[in-house]
């Protein structure tokens, strides 16, 4: 409800947490599998597989039955509109993903496409209009699991990347994410390329242990540092393993082991700030416990808040890619960019009114930089965006069917969000009079 009597402005909301809660394990039981590993159950919900079909149908059945006036764009990303007062405004933009990892929990993505769908819930159940539209989006393929780009829907729609490159890239299978699209019945007619919306905000998961470590519910997230990927790929030499001389062979393992120590030597060096890299996929052939590899694929993945000891540490990883062949002469090694983004500031007025929200809602919070990439950090190239953080259990573990937060947590962090937007979607272009049926207040007294 919205309340004024403890001192919370009039454009402050609280979200129905017990149904957000159940909107969250009503969609994780869509790709619901049971984790060997864990013993809990987990998300596999992939990027265009038919259970991501199904929880796209869901989303979509939820957002009709809000109200709201649903499109699906070129890629497959799902829009769900609020009208306002005063349509022809740029409309407030909230979103995330629902697609997963393969070994995910309930709460990465979703939890901030379903905050949003719970926020014009609650603006419904108070009568409450705005006068910007209020647009709810679940962009497609975020994870980059499966086609291995991440946050793809957004950064097509955003412009960083184009339409028929996304289309093209493949799964292992060699199945087309164009086609993929088609199959499962969500290639829309939308444009892809969006037009600016007034501001973008995201509700996600922290994905890490500050907040719990510190005790906060809610943060206030600065910026989205640097992250690159690439496939490396090894060519060597097949040999017997028990008849080829050590100082003859040409190993593409024994490279690959060399990266995955090297990598990590650059972490601990210091030289490169507060990097992180992580190879995070090691495949060789013929993968026979008597054969010498003669192929090895791994990938790397980079991260760092400083894009200019990010550059670093890209061009002293590539200077020791190219030397390996003098360890192993016949060795060849081919790279490939698998995606790459700089850091991202969020936009600090939004920040202040996500703060503001929180304040009047008694969660106090803290600022960090998000170690993860969002959407968000695609949006905030063509406008003002930032995010919300909910603090996850288990020192923050994501990508894990231990991914976990509270009800209680949620809820926070969905009605700052709710709060947030409400106050953005208030807002009019300067010397703009007000829509002509606009309350004078937002459902509760001034």
């Amino acid at each position: 409800m919205a309340m004024t009597d403890a001192g919370m402005s009039a454009h402050t909301v609280t979200v129905d947490g017990e149904r957000l809660w159940a909107s969250l394990k009503e969609l994780a039981r869509i790709g619901a599998y049971e984790d060997a590993a864990t013993g809990l159950t987990g998300v596999n919900r992939q990027s265009l597989t038919d259970a991501d079909a199904a929880g796209r149908r869901l989303l979509i059945a939820w957002m009709e039955e809000a109200g709201l006036a649903v499109t699906v764009d070129e890629m497959g990303t799902i829009f769900g509109r609020r009208e306002g007062l005063r349509p022809e405004l740029a409309p407030v933009l909230v979103g995330s993903h629902i697609d997963t990892v393969g070994t995910a929990g309930a709460f990465d993505g979703c939890l901030g496409v379903l905050s949003g769908l719970e926020t014009v819930r609650t603006l419904d159940a108070l009568g409450i209009e705005t006068q910007r539209p209020v647009v709810v989006a679940a962009f497609t393929e975020e994870e980059g699991v499966r086609f291995g780009t991440d946050m793809l829907g957004s950064a097509v729609a955003a412009g960083r990347l184009s339409l028929e490159y996304a289309y093209g890239l493949t799964d292992a299978q060699g199945l087309r994410l164009g086609d993929e699209l088609e199959r499962i019945g969500f290639k829309g007619t939308r444009p892809v390329r969006m037009d600016a919306p007034h501001a973008y905000v995201e509700c996600h998961i922290e994905q890490g242990p500050v907040l719990l470590a510190e005790e906060f519910s809610v943060g206030v997230v600065t910026g989205v540092q640097a992250i690159a990927w690439q496939r490396v790929t090894l060519h060597g030499r097949a040999a017997h393993a028990g008849t080829t001389p050590t100082e003859l062979r040409v190993d593409a393992g024994l490279a690959a082991a060399q990266i995955v120590v090297k990598v990590r030597e650059m972490v601990d060096s210091g030289r490169y700030g507060r990097l992180r890299a992580t190879v995070g996929h090691i495949a060789t052939s013929p993968g026979l416990p008597s054969v010498v590899p003669d192929r090895a694929e791994l990938t790397v993945d980079l991260r760092n808040p400083e894009d200019r000891r990010m550059e670093a540490a890209e061009r002293d990883l590539a200077a020791f890619l190219e030397t390996l062949p003098e360890t192993q002469p016949g060795l060849r090694v081919e790279t490939q960019r698998m995606a790459r983004t700089t850091q991202v500031p969020f936009d600090e007025g939004i920040q202040d009114t996500m703060e503001k929200a929180a304040a009047d809602l008694g969660h106090p919070v803290r600022r960090l930089m998000s170690g993860a990439g969002h959407d968000a950090q695609e949006m905030a190239a063509i406008a003002p965006a930032a995010m919300v953080f909910v603090r996850g259990q288990y020192d923050g573990i994501s990508h894990n069917p231990r991914e976990y937060s509270t009800p209680e947590d949620c809820a926070a962090g969905a009605s700052v969000l709710a709060s947030t937007v409400l106050r953005l979607a208030q807002e009019l272009p300067e010397g703009s009079a007000a829509g002509p049926s606009a309350p004078e207040s937002t459902g509760a007294p001034a």
